[in-house]
């Protein structure tokens, strides 16, 4: 065994992923001055975050978590504006497809939720209306803010002709699209070690606490020294906890994706990220349904299965292939480098979103071999609001708990890491996305009440 490599800084940030990568972005350019370090014990970007769906929108039931991603999307906006879109932002919007006419709770959570937000109105159409605006291009800059909700069969088959006829309306969440997350994390990347930051790679082993933290990565014969600590580890900020003799209140699902190349065009490229929120039973044969519900571990998907199915042409305009995905997974499951896929998804995926696109059924039972089937964990809290700010050791700091919206939340989230670790004005939100939430009863009861927690 060769001579351990020592290194000091004065913050250490464990994890590269894309949360990771923006808490050391924002640390060094906030104050250059400062020595930070990132470590992960594999390539950037290479677990959670090469998974992710690579969306991002400003929906959620509750205005802090609206201005948390809207103040995401504004720095995304940033970098697009500085690096001529290297990120690849586009906005189509985000749009939630129901059968249902009637949605006195949903419309609800949609106005408290965009209530502190002015500029995003709440728009109504119907079948007589011309003022409804299709998603006719992608460019984020040309694309109007706000909200429209479309109601009537003419309307929405005139506008989204992929989608089955049952649809009775739509929820159109205009500021919402898709980013590249790779670029966007390389940029920050580059960005950081441009400005002095230090990349390590090892897997840490233990952290000793007393005084200065002191990481040894004993497989990788490192150990560095720092004043600060900011566990950014993805699904193990569980385990980094631990060796700081703390816990935090997350779990960990499995979740999955698939993607293909739509080579019989089945999904229109213009059509944007469209979400059936209805839940339904899977489209299988009599006989599939009575095989699927004789087996102990497949049963489930012959019952009604909930919604939030998802759906989007992936590769841009000019591209070809589609992603699925559906969050149904609840679970909890002890994070693995590997997390076990379920062979049967892409199956179950492809008809639950066939239900929103029916040209999908040309694929059933014969997706093209061009395809990958893959997933990592999503970690959440129990109200599915994430974790940035102070843990309860001294100088110790925890960003992450994003499950399925690390992506879209990266920005504003590395950002208020960094002003939290350097004591910095914060905004207003700051206490009530760090573990304080929890100190605030009234806070935590409002939350509790909400219907949906805006997983998709």
């Amino acid at each position: 065994m060769g001579a351990r490599t020592a290194h000091s800084c004065d913050v250490l940030v464990i994890g590269a992923g894309i949360v990771g990568i923006s808490a050391a972005y924002y640390l060094k350019k906030y104050r250059p001055e400062t020595s930070v370090t990132l470590i992960d014990s594999g390539q950037p970007m290479a677990f959670t975050s090469a998974h992710s769906g690579e969306n991002y929108r400003n929906w959620w039931p509750h205005p802090i978590m609206t201005q948390y991603t809207d103040r995401s999307i504004d720095l995304m906006e940033e970098i697009a504006t500085r690096t001529d879109n290297r990120i690849n932002l586009t906005r189509r919007g985000y749009v939630l497809a129901t059968r249902n006419s009637e949605l006195n709770t949903l419309m609800s959570e949609l106005e408290y939720g965009y209530s502190q937000t002015p500029s995003s109105s709440i728009r109504e159409h119907g079948n007589q209306s011309g003022s409804y605006q299709p998603p006719t291009h992608a460019d984020w800059l040309k694309a109007p803010t706000g909200v429209d909700v479309v109601r009537g069969e003419k309307l929405i088959q005139q506008s989204f002709p992929s989608y089955d006829q049952s649809v009775q309306t739509l929820i159109h969440v205009r500021r919402a699209g898709s980013v590249d997350s790779q670029q966007m994390g390389q940029h920050m990347l580059e960005d950081f070690v441009a400005a002095g930051g230090v990349r390590v790679t090892g897997h840490v082993d233990n952290i000793e606490t007393s005084g200065r933290f002191v990481v040894n990565c004993s497989n990788d014969d490192v150990q560095i020294t720092a004043e600060q600590l900011v566990n950014a580890a993805g699904p193990f900020i569980g385990e980094i906890a631990s060796m700081l003799g703390g816990s935090l209140p997350v779990s960990h699902t499995v979740q999955q994706k698939i993607a293909f190349e739509d080579k019989a065009g089945a999904i229109p490229r213009d059509m944007p990220f469209s979400i059936d929120l209805d839940s339904q039973f899977i489209d299988w044969s009599e006989e599939e349904r009575a095989l699927l519900s004789e087996d102990e571990h497949y049963a489930r998907y012959a019952q009604e299965m909930p919604g939030a199915i998802h759906c989007r042409p992936d590769g841009g305009d000019n591209g070809s292939w589609v992603k699925l995905g559906w969050a149904f997974n609840d679970t909890a499951t002890t994070p693995l480098r590997e997390p076990t896929l379920n062979d049967a998804y892409p199956e179950i995926v492809l008809r639950g979103a066939a239900r929103l696109n029916p040209s999908l059924k040309s694929y059933y039972g014969c997706l093209p071999k061009n395809r990958r089937h893959y997933g990592g964990y999503y970690t959440l809290t129990k109200e599915n609001w994430p974790l940035v700010g102070p843990m309860n050791v001294n100088n110790a700091f925890v960003v992450g708990a994003m499950s399925g919206f690390g992506t879209m939340a990266a920005c504003a989230s590395g950002e208020l890491c960094a002003q939290w670790v350097f004591d910095l004005e914060k905004p207003e939100y700051a206490d009530a996305l760090s573990l304080k939430r929890y100190e605030n009863g009234a806070l935590m009861r409002e939350i509790s009440s909400l219907t949906s927690r805006g997983i998709l």
